[in-house]
């Protein structure tokens, strides 16, 4: 295992709640910790999660994580000191090469910064991210100032905190009962080599209300931008002996008239997409106009809607595609249909839905002169 992350997670602050540590108080529609826990949940270079918390936290713990794709949890004990040792010793199974130890209350650490950590433990250091210090320092005695200090090297320093996990696990080993102020000391006092990287303003420590309401209001300056893209098509019967919907050839009394293969759902589907992205429709990219798209396969339109996806570094949330039509009957192809549009997006099947409705005899539609499809896309910009 390369990597594992430790977030420590056993205070018992409550300067903020009298009755609910912080780090289980609500933030966006989640807890403190599990949106810290998903940041490290969800990097592609994090092998493992695991959490140490409070034995007196469980049913708190079990509320906020569950769902969550995490390693069992391990108690802490009395200092902070003796949690991360407590959770590293449990890690040692796992046989990790590094581990990035974090406080549980730093619910803004980025994918950027946890990178950044990585890449120099590459060297076989330590490595803790920092800010410097923007504001004068002072010295002071009882109150008074004694000197002014020079700035330029001093740094605020924050987590995740990143280690050889061999060499932090016998640093602590080694200095039970300090009670050092974080991971980074207790690797100094051991003699280990720490860098330091730049970290993040937002990536502060939420120790009082103040704090928390800062959090809140970043929090909702940070809300996931989601697009709703809607697209529509229909198309007439004409001689022939198949429809082919989202992909899937039905045999059929008639064909479908148009320019491509004529197909419904996925024409509708791929101007879902491209709406929700704020690019355009299907007839900018292929137009009827040209002959190179004559009789084309409609999944030509869908894959290149899927690279603009990729390209907006934008991932699917949910499609919705409704096939109107009095005949064919959809329900016995539906899973076709649903499946080859996930291959063709590389997306999970949870995320799409296909259905059949009828227009009740009514129209065009209901005269049986036709297919419609309309599709709904949601669509994530990360």
């Amino acid at each position: 295992m390369e990597t594992v992350a430790l977030i420590v997670s056993a205070g018992r602050g409550r300067r903020i709640s009298g009755k609910t540590p912080k780090q289980y108080l609500p933030l966006g529609g989640e807890t403190i910790l599990s949106k810290t826990a998903r940041a490290f949940i969800n990097h592609k270079k994090i092998d493992a999660v695991r959490i140490v918390i409070h034995p007196d936290d469980q049913d708190l713990y079990d509320t906020a994580t569950g769902g969550l794709n995490l390693l069992s949890p391990v108690y802490g004990g009395p200092e902070r000191q003796d949690s991360v040792r407590n959770g590293l010793e449990s890690l040692e199974e796992l046989s990790p090469l590094n581990v990035l130890i974090h406080d549980s209350v730093r619910p803004f650490v980025s994918h950027s910064l946890i990178d950044r950590i990585l890449n120099m433990l590459l060297d076989g250091k330590g490595c803790i991210p920092g800010v410097p210090i923007m504001d004068a320092i002072k010295l002071l005695d009882d109150g008074k100032i004694v000197k002014s200090l020079e700035r330029s090297n001093i740094w605020r320093v924050q987590t995740p905190q990143g280690f050889p996990f061999d060499q932090i696990l016998a640093a602590h080993r080694s200095l039970i009962g300090n009670n050092l102020a974080d991971d980074a000391a207790v690797a100094e006092a051991y003699g280990l080599s720490v860098v330091v990287v730049q970290g993040l303003l937002d990536n502060e420590k939420i120790t009082n209300k103040e704090d928390l309401e800062k959090a809140m209001q970043k929090h909702s300056l940070s809300l996931p931008d989601i697009r709703v893209g809607n697209g529509y098509d229909v198309h007439r019967f004409s001689k022939g002996d198949f429809v082919t919907i989202c992909g899937i050839k039905i045999p059929f009394s008639f064909g479908l008239e148009g320019h491509s293969d004529a197909d419904v759902g996925l024409h509708a589907l791929t101007d879902a997409i491209l709406g929700a992205l704020g690019k355009g429709d299907i007839g900018e990219y292929f137009p009827s106009t040209d002959e190179q798209w004559r009789n084309a396969s409609s999944h030509i339109f869908l894959r290149h809607a899927g690279e603009v996806l990729s390209s907006m570094n934008a991932s699917v949330q949910n499609l919705d595609i409704t096939i109107i039509c009095e005949v064919p009957k959809i329900s016995p192809y539906r899973d076709e249909m649903k499946n080859n549009i996930c291959e063709i997006l590389s997306i999970s099947p949870s995320r799409v839905n296909v259905k059949g409705k009828t227009n009740e005899t009514l129209g065009f539609i209901g005269r049986k002169e036709g297919i419609a499809a309309q599709a709904t896309a949601t669509i994530l910009i990360q």
